[in-house]
């Protein structure tokens, strides 16, 4: 249905795709893998037709209809989950209303050939959208994705991130398209939804080309993984798992390869040095040099095994209360997204936030952060009133990493000048101007840490970089000023697994060594488990459950499905939460 030949796209003078070839045929589900910055993102952009200045061979099957779960979409905030739903069907409905005004004519001329031709196109409209199941495919879509029926009537303006991200998923799975492209499906998903879309995915008669950093969804759903590696694409037999040794066999083929390419640059090279000034051998060394010249030595495989390292010096302060909120009331419209909310972070916590969509996690975090106003109550930063202080005033006291990957990061500015930009933020305004030297070789060393190419992309437009570089680098800048609190809200969700857990684990490290204060939320059990030092879990508004110390240590998943269930009076428990 899909067929790509030698793409190539650059961008001032980068490739980010170099001769990309695929082929998706119909019922064959793709799992799109590679590191961040490596063209993902960039070849989804050309599938979906957003970009349209590129080389080389694009063609889709006539007839054939593309699917793009765009994570940002925008929703009608006038309509409610079931309207937003039916909105899907808006020619279908149009059609049956011209249906039946065709249909009174029809009473009134039997014999009028043209108006039973009108007829025959709209029943064809109707037919291929399934529209006489409309309703049925709706409630079907919608339990599906976790949304119960009396949630059915609620205003989207106020739904959580998560609750949108399932409403723009529950859409496009409802239009049916022939080919599904989605870009980190299971971001802000909980995990029976998770294992209700799977489900749906293996039976999806059309084909699906999925990104994603879950390595049990792509073990669960894929047929074939691509790779996208070197600015060019390789296709592996399988799931996942399928695809690790395969890649491992590749990677030590290619190291081979490039061991045997140096080692005849090097022979070539000596036997120049050697012999070009002779008068003997001048000739056959002049020859030697030109098979160096014209000798493409094959990029080695990226260690992705370096230990990060990432530290900041920071003076350990008393261990006392830091953020103080105290019956926070927090309401939209109609709706109360948290009442009375009552917790206190101590300096030094490493608080782990978790619990299903629509928890409250995220209005907490940005409550905090004075994203959202608060209707009643207050909360105190460090014995500071910050109840009514705006975002930008309590940026003194905040460093954060949002869900977005776009966000946090200015597109249009060069890495550096982010990176200065957030160095210089807080602090007293000078006449001079410009990144100086030194500054540019501290921000050539945080980038290293990274490991994934930035220090060699100083001058790069940040809006030039993958989704996951672009988190990456945020983490960078919200930590460079040493925040009294860091937020993290799902801060690894778009990134793949290797970037994720370096980000995780340098994240983690920041934290722990310089004794930062965090509240990071995450839908993931064994992180919320094993990384900082105390947890709670959170359903409808309220903390549920509350561990840390010595119990927190000792704490298994399913010792935390548990306490769950007995607190919250439901199942949360299934395969997902055991094995994320």
């Amino acid at each position: 249905m899909i067929e790509v030949r030698g793409l190539k796209k650059t961008f001032d003078g980068f490739a980010a795709l170099d001769g990309a070839d695929l082929g998706v045929p119909r019922g064959a589900v793709y799992g799109l893998v590679g590191p961040n910055g490596a063209g993902k993102t960039t070849l989804l952009k050309i599938l979906t037709g957003e970009y349209t200045d590129y080389e080389g061979e694009f063609s889709v099957t006539h007839g054939v209809t593309l699917g793009y779960l765009e994570q940002n979409a925008k929703l009608d905030p006038t309509l409610d989950i079931y309207g937003e739903m039916r909105s899907c069907f808006a020619h279908v409905l149009d059609a049956m209303a011209q249906m039946q005004i065709l249909e009174r004519r029809m009473a009134a001329s039997p014999e009028d050939a043209s108006l039973l031709e009108q007829h025959d196109a709209l029943q064809n409209i109707i037919d291929a959208a399934d529209g006489y199941n409309m309703d049925v495919n709706i409630k079907k879509v919608l339990s599906g994705m976790g949304f119960a029926q009396d949630t059915w009537e609620k205003n989207i303006a106020v739904l959580s991130g998560g609750e949108l991200t399932r409403l723009r998923l529950a859409k496009l799975l409802l239009e049916k398209p022939d080919v599904l492209i989605l870009d980190e499906p299971t971001n802000h998903l909980d995990f029976a939804t998770m294992e209700w879309l799977e489900n749906y995915l293996k039976g999806y008669s059309g084909a699906v080309l999925v990104v994603s950093h879950d390595r049990y969804f792509l073990d669960n759903i894929c047929t074939r993984i691509w790779e996208v590696s070197f600015q060019t694409m390789t296709t592996y037999k399988g799931n996942f798992s399928a695809y690790l040794p395969q890649k491992e066999a590749a990677d030590a083929l290619r190291q081979k390869q490039h061991d045997a390419d140096v080692a005849l640059a090097e022979k070539l090279q000596d036997y120049v040095d050697r012999n070009l000034v002779r008068a003997s051998t001048t000739k056959m060394a002049q020859s030697r040099r030109k098979q160096l010249e014209k000798l493409e030595i094959t990029e080695a495989p990226k260690d992705e095994t370096n230990q990060l390292k990432f530290r900041f010096e920071y003076d350990v302060e008393p261990w006392n209360e830091l953020v103080l909120m105290k019956n926070l009331t927090i309401r939209i419209g109609e709706r109360t997204l948290l009442e009375p909310f009552t917790y206190t972070v101590c300096r030094g916590q490493r608080l782990i936030i978790a619990g299903p969509n629509g928890a409250g996690k995220s209005t907490m975090l940005n409550a905090v952060a004075g994203v959202w106003p608060v209707d009643e109550g207050k909360i105190l930063i460090d014995g500071v009133d910050v109840t009514r202080l705006s975002e930008h005033q309590r940026a003194a006291y905040i460093g954060r990493v949002f869900q977005d990957p776009m966000t946090g990061t200015a597109a249009t500015m060069q890495i550096e000048e982010n990176l200065a930009l957030a160095a210089r933020r807080g602090k007293p305004r000078t006449l001079r101007i410009g990144i100086t030297k030194a500054e540019r070789e501290q921000y050539r060393e945080l980038l290293k840490t990274l490991d994934l190419g930035l220090e060699d992309r100083l001058t790069a437009r940040v809006g030039l970089l993958s989704g996951g570089q672009r988190q990456a680098l945020t983490l960078l800048m919200a930590t460079m000023n040493k925040p009294k609190l860091l937020l993290l809200d799902e801060h690894t969700a778009a990134l793949d697994p290797k970037t994720a857990l370096k980000v995780l684990t340098l994240s983690a490290k920041i934290v722990e060594e310089n004794h930062l204060t965090t509240m990071m939320i995450t839908h993931n059990m064994k992180d919320a488990i094993k990384y900082g030092n105390r947890l709670i879990m959170m359903h409808e508004g309220h903390i549920i459950y509350d561990v840390s110390g010595e119990e927190k240590k000792n704490l298994h998943v399913s010792d935390l499905l548990a306490k769950f269930q007995i607190a919250s009076g439901g199942e949360f428990a299934n395969d997902r939460m055991i094995l994320s």
